[in-house]
């Protein structure tokens, strides 16, 4: 199944997930953001990290949205993402 198809009937469920996870602000970036998606892609998720979050909350995330969606997600915060590509993902990110 394509991410885009799977976001599309589950964003509230998304959403919520994040917040269960101590984390913020959850969007897309990427081949779904772009429209470009197909079967076999993954879902590009960024997301703020709460005070206190650890990397098990997010690789928490990333397998309950798995789970959720059935298809690859990739969970990033803004400090992960490489330095020459964070402004243009910041800057056109949206939200889920």
């Amino acid at each position: 199944m394509r991410p885009s198809i799977a976001l599309a009937t589950q964003r509230a469920a998304v959403r919520a997930a994040a917040g269960r996870h101590r984390t913020t602000n959850p969007r897309i970036f990427g081949s779904v953001l772009h429209g470009t998606d197909n079967d076999g892609s993954d879902l590009d998720l960024l997301v703020g990290a709460q005070p206190g979050a650890t990397l098990f909350d997010l690789s928490a995330l990333q397998i309950e949205l798995e789970d959720l969606l059935g298809v690859p997600v990739d969970v990033r915060t803004p400090g992960d993402l490489p330095v020459h590509v964070r402004a243009a993902v910041l800057a056109e990110a949206q939200a889920v």
